[in-house]
């Protein structure tokens, strides 16, 4: 086996099984799909990465991801929907929503999910806009308080995006000093 500059072993696909090389083919595809639905809706994107992950574990056993980065994987999973919802609520409240415009925002987040990709972004912007307006303020600081909706929304999506990317990596690398 060839050596690194350190002198420990280099990870080789080589010393896998044509099984367990398959296996982790079929479940990084199923990880990137994943990583998409972290951008797209109604694909639960670190949720999926996880369950790849632990039915990976549950057939290969101990030439899978150890239990620690198991671990590892549900506490990012966890971080990445708390990173989703409370960005979006952050974004507004700093842009100066008031209740209403959170809860605006939070339920044109639902329903926005069933209206595709610009629903998206177009729900909390909406709900928070509306929330604000019958609130009784104007035009101006109910639409900016939208928009700081749809910031947060961005970034609870690059942080999702992010612990995704994370995990598959976590992940490969655990299979591969494993095996």
């Amino acid at each position: 086996m060839p050596r690194v500059a350190s002198g420990a072993r280099a990870p080789r696909l080589s010393g896998m099984s044509f099984e367990q090389i398959a296996g982790l083919v079929l479940v990084l595809l199923v990880m990137f799909v994943g990583l998409a639905g972290s951008v797209l809706p109604a694909i639960p994107g670190p949720p999926l990465v996880l369950a790849a992950a632990a039915g990976h574990r549950l057939w290969f056993g101990e030439a899978s991801a150890s239990n620690l980065t198991l671990a590892v994987l549900l506490g990012l999973v966890l971080l990445s929907l708390a990173l989703d919802y409370i960005a979006t609520l952050v974004g507004a409240r700093r842009l100066g929503a008031t209740w209403r415009g959170l809860v605006g925002a939070a339920a044109g987040a639902v329903l926005g999910l069933f209206t595709g990709p610009w629903g998206l972004l177009a729900g909390p912007f909406v709900g928070a806009t509306v929330g604000e307006l019958l609130g009784g303020r104007e035009f101006h600081p109910a639409a900016r308080a939208g928009v700081g909706a749809v910031l947060g929304l961005l970034a609870g999506l690059v942080g999702k995006v992010a612990c995704c990317t994370a995990m598959i990596g976590l992940f490969v690398v655990s299979v591969l000093q494993r095996s």
